[in-house]
């Protein structure tokens, strides 16, 4: 039996080290093709969709209206009058009366994903040809809007989406351990999925899209009955012959899940959410993983009398994992913290694996207080509500 753990071990190791060797090539590939041309810069309209004031929202929401940009307006949108951010919002068009601002309500969502219902209503509202949809909790320079909307001045482009670098706001061991995983598991296996086969899906936090597109896929109510908005957008998006590319510029992602618990059930919720949307892909990420099969090589090594081999595989695997983090942080990002922090990324992959085993335990996932159950191809109904938390921003990427 030893000896089969530790061949299955080393195998392990094997497939994660092809797998880090892909995110190198994948990486130096993007970074080479990394040019800024903000030169395109057509009038845009940039959807928020808000619900409730999460630690921070005030100076994320400020980032947008200091944009470097000739024309832009900004769209938010709320449940309720009385929402927080809603609060929020109209005092910085207050203090910004230069930019254009609309303050929306849609009432309670018909559909199992509410942010759709909300985007829904600011399309409605929309100026502009080109929609700009960044989650509340999405902190960006002054370049922001001129670099995503750059690459849409080639008219075969219908969306352009934006890696991130998790941000620990608040701090916590707990954020910095998530924060991580936004940084450096998404984006590698982003990066590796676009070499391999080009862009299908989009990420939510970040998107620009032409609204011939969203017309194109039957408005954003084609989308309402998915749990993962984003993929199912870029998925059809490029399904009607449009292209989907990555931004050259990353964004910030602003973590505000400090506890263990709540951290630890968004990443879950991430996880669950992935694997019913991408099931292939997300079988596939068990190979990926260096850390357990490290573990699992030192513990069948040292029951076989070498633990000094085990102990090597184990070190070689840790080291591997903290040079993803420097190299993905440091050249894509820009992430100052993945790369000073990534003695702490084998831990994260460790905490991965263990999240990727417990996403087959369940099809439900948590979001704002409600419970939702999965299904195929990331299909989702509402199960039950939930008793409100302290915290209402309780986010799935």
């Amino acid at each position: 039996m030893a000896k089969a753990l530790c061949v299955f071990g080393v195998l392990g190791i094997l497939t994660s080290t092809v797998y880090l060797a892909m995110v190198g090539i994948a990486v130096f590939r993007f970074h080479r093709r990394r040019t800024s041309s903000a030169t395109f810069a057509p009038p845009v309209s940039v959807f928020k969709p808000l619900h409730g004031a999460e630690p921070g929202l005030r100076e994320y929401l400020e980032s947008f209206f200091l944009q470097d940009y000739p024309k832009y307006e900004i769209l938010f949108c709320a449940r309720h009058e009385s929402d927080a951010g809603l609060k929020i919002a109209r005092e910085l068009s207050k203090k910004y009366p230069g930019v254009p601002t609309k303050i929306l309500t849609c009432g309670e969502p018909h559909w199992p994903n509410a942010k759709c219902y909300s985007l829904n209503e600011m399309a409605g509202a929309a100026e502009h040809e080109i929609f700009v949809i960044a989650d509340s909790d999405v902190r960006v320079t002054p370049s922001y809007l001129s670099e995503i909307v750059a690459s849409l001045e080639q008219e075969g482009v219908g969306l352009v989406t934006s890696l991130y670098r998790g941000v620990a706001a608040q701090g916590g061991f707990w954020a910095r351990l998530e924060a991580l995983g936004m940084s450096v598991e998404m984006t590698s296996g982003v990066l590796v999925a676009e070499m391999l086969e080009g862009m299908h899906f989009a990420l939510g936090p970040s998107m620009a899209v032409r609204r011939r597109c969203i017309a194109q896929i039957g408005g954003f109510e084609a989308l309402g009955n998915y749990h993962a908005e984003d993929f199912m957008l870029g998925k059809l998006v490029a399904e009607n012959g449009n292209n989907v590319v990555l931004a050259k510029q990353a964004v910030e992602h602003c973590i505000v899940n400090t506890k263990f618990e709540k951290s630890l059930k968004h990443q879950l919720n991430w996880m669950r959410s992935t694997r019913f949307s991408r099931p292939k892909g997300h079988l596939g990420t068990a190979l990926t993983f260096g850390v357990p099969y490290g573990i699992l090589t030192f513990t069948a090594a040292s029951v076989l009398g070498e633990p000094w081999l085990g102990l090597a595989a184990l070190l070689g695997t840790v080291l591997l994992r903290a040079l993803q983090s420097t190299l993905v942080g440091g050249l894509i990002l820009n992430d100052r913290a993945a790369v000073r922090q990534a003695w702490l990324y084998p831990l994260r992959d460790l905490l991965g694996s263990l999240l990727w085993v417990a996403s087959y335990t369940s099809r439900k996932v948590g979001w704002r207080g409600h419970s939702f159950e999965l299904s195929n191809h990331g299909l989702t109904r509402l199960v039950a509500a939930e008793a409100e938390t302290a915290h209402v921003h309780e986010k799935i990427v």
